[in-house]
C-alpha cells in the first residue's frame, strides 16, 4: 500500500509540465510505497497517470492578488496530504516548505528553474525601479531561507556560480529531454518547415526566428516556420502577432495559452529544423536550452546560434548548421539544408542520463 507521500507543488507552472510530470514525477513513481502529488496551475490536457494524483490551483493572472494567495492554496492542499517529502520549484513557495518542514518533519528541497533574481533584474515584466526591489527580495529570500533545505536541484550548472550560496548542498539535474518511445519524425514532403519551440519572449529569440524565416522564405517559397510556445507578457505577444501578421506561411500556436508537451512534440515530428538562438542577455548566459536537449533527442536538425557549448554539444553527431542571426549567409544556410544530419546518436541529452543520480539523492531522504 502507497501510504507515504511526496509533493511536487509549483503556482507558475501546469500541473502537467514536463519536468515536474514527466521527468521528476515519472522517476519518483518507481520507488515502492510512496504515491506522488503534483500542485501546479491548472492544465487543458487531460492526464490518464494513475500513479500520480492531480491538485490543480484556481485559475488567475500571472501578475494578479489570485498569484500572491497562490502560495496559501498550495499550503492548505499540502496540510491536507501532508507530505514526508515536499519539493517545490519556485522562490514563493520557499516559505511554503518551511511551514511543512516544522508542522510535519517533511524533507523539503528546492528544485532552481531558473535563477529567479536575475531573471527579474533583466526582463521587461517590471518597472525598472520595482524590478531591483523584487529582485533583491527574491534573492534575500533564497539566501535566507535555502540552508533549511535538505537539498537543492540545479536545472542549470551555471546557476553554481551564479547562487554559490546553495552550492554546499545542491545538485545538478539538468533538464533534458523525455520523448516517448514511439516518437518519429515524418517532414511533410515539399516542404521545408522551421520550429521555434518553447517560451515565446525577447530573450529566447523569438523575433530573431521569424526575421531569419523570412528572409529565407523570399529565397525559398516552400519555407515555412511554426511558433508554438507560450508568451507571458501581453505587449511581447502583440508583437509577435503584429510581426507575422502579414506571413501566411509563419503559424502561431499556442501564445496567450500554455501548448501541451505532446502537441510540442506534434510540431517536431513534422519540422525539418529547429530553430535556437539566445539574444546576449546576463540571465541567460551559460544555460543550456531546453529545446536543444529536445532537437538533439528527436534527431531533429537545429539551425544553431555559434555558442561553443551548444556548438559542441551538436558536433559529434553533425546535428547543426550553425548560424549568424544577425547577418544571415542565407544562400549558405540553404545550401547545407541537404546535408547529411545526425550521422550518428546524439549522447547525453535525455532525462535518462539524470534519472539515477536524482533518485539516489531522493531515497536519501525517504529512508
Amino acid at each position: 500500500m502507497k501510504n507515504r507521500r511526496i509533493v511536487l507543488a509549483s503556482i507558475l507552472k501546469p500541473v502537467d509540465d514536463t519536468r515536474m510530470s514527466e521527468k521528476l514525477a515519472a522517476s519518483l513513481v518507481k520507488i515502492e510505497g510512496h504515491m506522488v502529488y503534483i500542485i501546479g496551475y491548472p492544465s487543458q490536457s487531460k492526464t490518464t497517470d494513475d500513479s500520480v494524483v492531480i491538485l490543480p490551483l484556481k485559475p488567475f493572472s500571472r501578475i494578479s492578488i489570485g498569484r500572491l494567495l497562490a502560495p496559501l492554496s498550495v499550503l492548505q492542499k499540502c496540510i491536507q496530504v501532508k507530505p514526508e517529502l515536499l519539493i517545490v520549484n519556485t522562490h514563493d513557495l520557499l516559505f511554503v516548505a518551511i511551514v511543512n518542514r516544522i508542522l510535519f518533519g517533511s524533507k523539503i528541497v528546492y528544485d532552481i528553474r531558473e535563477n529567479y533574481a536575475r531573471n527579474i533584474l533583466y526582463t521587461p515584466a517590471f518597472s525598472p525601479v520595482l524590478r531591483h526591489l523584487l529582485a533583491g527580495w527574491v534573492r534575500l529570500k533564497e539566501r535566507l531561507i535555502t540552508p533549511l533545505f535538505h537539498a537543492v536541484f540545479l536545472a542549470e550548472k551555471c546557476y553554481e556560480t551564479e547562487m554559490p550560496f546553495v552550492r554546499s548542498k545542491s545538485l545538478v539535474l539538468e533538464n533534458k529531454a523525455v520523448v516517448p518511445t514511439n516518437f518519429k519524425r515524418q517532414p511533410i514532403a515539399g516542404k521545408i518547415r522551421l520550429v521555434f519551440t518553447g517560451t515565446l519572449a525577447e530573450s529566447t529569440g523569438v523575433f530573431q526566428a521569424i526575421d531569419l524565416a523570412k528572409k529565407l522564405h523570399t529565397h525559398n517559397p516552400n519555407l515555412e516556420l511554426t511558433i508554438a510556445g507560450y508568451c507571458a507578457l501581453p505587449s511581447t505577444l502583440a508583437k509577435i502577432k503584429s510581426a507575422i501578421d502579414r506571413s501566411p506561411f509563419i503559424t502561431l500556436i499556442g501564445g496567450d495559452r500554455l501548448v501541451p508537451h505532446n502537441q510540442i512534440l506534434n510540431v517536431i515530428s513534422t519540422a525539418n529544423f529547429g530553430l535556437v538562438y539566445y539574444p546576449p542577455a546576463p540571465h541567460t548566459r551559460g544555460k543550456m536550452p531546453t529545446k536543444l536537449f529536445e532537437y538533439l533527442a528527436c534527431q531533429l536538425p537545429i539551425l544553431l546560434q555559434p555558442e561553443p557549448a551548444w556548438v559542441a554539444l551538436c558536433k559529434p553527431c553533425h546535428a547543426a548548421i550553425t548560424v549568424d542571426f544577425d547577418n544571415p549567409d542565407l544562400g549558405e544556410i540553404l545550401a547545407q539544408f541537404n546535408t547529411a544530419f545526425y550521422t550518428q546518436k546524439p549522447e547525453g541529452v535525455t532525462w535518462q542520463d539524470e534519472e539515477s543520480r536524482f533518485l539516489v539523492q531522493i531515497k536519501k531522504f525517504l529512508i
